[in-house]
């Protein structure tokens, strides 16, 4: 089988049996055609390279700069290929099994301080409350509030926030049901604030006609019909540079991080926090360990008897 064939069969196959999102599969799309072009380069198809071809390969993208993350993600997607034509007897071997995944740098999220989210919190509320604004300001700044309010209180990918369909806000708005990667329901708590602030932006929002009829709680004119993520991010830096806080440590990322980390400084359980921020495999959420052990350290140098 040709190497084009292969990938639009595998890329069926993620779609239709393991569910994989659009983007999922837009990026699987990527490395694997990439893959493939070094690959014809060399003299083989794709479906027919030896493990020192996938070797060369993550050599190449070394070369030219990937970080081991992107290697490592590339080498994800080879190995799921193979083991695809593995096992639909495309080929009678794996040349992945043998590979080491390149060495990833552990680095620690970014994350705010609860004194800052305060202050960038506040700041969007009194934004709200100025009785100048035009309709479309306040209608923005309503918008911005219920944003980051809605983010802080359950952690959400920006993606599914910007994404989230109006019916969860007239339902019971204790608890907010996300889709999330993989198409995987999860459930998540919403804070006072943040159903007070997603009421009142609701209230305005059902005013207006052009968006009123839209499924979407954020609705937009884009593709999509909703807010574009690249909006909300460039808003929200707005918001930042006005309450005097560094614009290039924020982002909708970033506040994800510091609901997760301010969870654990608090006390909560690391597999709570893994189940609100969907995350699929612990080993993901343990990026945030780090919390943890401050906060054991403090527990027992502020607790324990003996401690000086």
């Amino acid at each position: 089988m040709r190497a084009a064939a292969a990938i639009e069969t595998f890329l069926e196959m993620m779609s239709a049996e393991r569910g994989a999102a659009q983007n999922t599969l837009d990026s699987y799309r990527r490395d694997l055609e990439d893959a493939a072009a070094f690959s014809a380069a060399t003299g083989l198809q794709l479906t027919l390279a030896q493990p020192a071809t996938i070797r060369a390969y993550l050599d190449d993208i070394a070369e030219r700069g990937f970080a081991a993350t992107s290697q490592a993600r590339r080498l994800s997607a080879l190995r799921q290929f193979f083991r695809f034509l593995y096992t639909e007897n495309i080929r009678a071997d794996d040349p992945t099994s043998t590979l080491d995944t390149p060495k990833k740098d552990r680095s620690l999220p970014k994350i705010l301080s609860e004194a800052d989210v305060e202050k960038l919190l506040s700041r969007a509320e009194e934004e709200t409350q100025d009785a100048k604004a035009s309709n479309m300001v306040h209608f923005h700044s309503l918008r911005l509030h219920a944003l980051l309010e809605i983010l802080y209180a359950t952690g959400l990918r920006v993606s599914e926030l910007v994404g989230l369909p109006v019916t969860v806000a007239r339902s019971d708005n204790r608890f907010l049901m996300v889709r999330g990667k993989g198409s995987k329901d999860r459930m998540v708590p919403l804070s006072g604030k943040a159903r007070d602030a997603m009421a009142k932006y609701l209230a305005l929002r059902d005013t207006l006609p052009n968006l009123s009829g839209s499924p979407w709680l954020f609705p937009a004119i884009s593709e999509s019909g909703f807010l574009a993520r690249q909006v909300f991010a460039r808003e929200l830096k707005g918001l930042a540079a006005r309450t005097g806080l560094k614009t290039s440590a924020i982002s909708p990322h970033v506040l994800r991080h510091a609901f997760a980390s301010h969870l654990l400084q608090n006390g909560a359980d690391l597999r709570a926090v893994q189940q609100l921020l969907g995350h699929s495999d612990i080993s993901t959420t343990q990026i945030y360990t780090h919390v943890m052990e401050e906060r054991l350290h403090r527990l027992v140098t502020e607790h324990h008897p003996l401690a000086d």
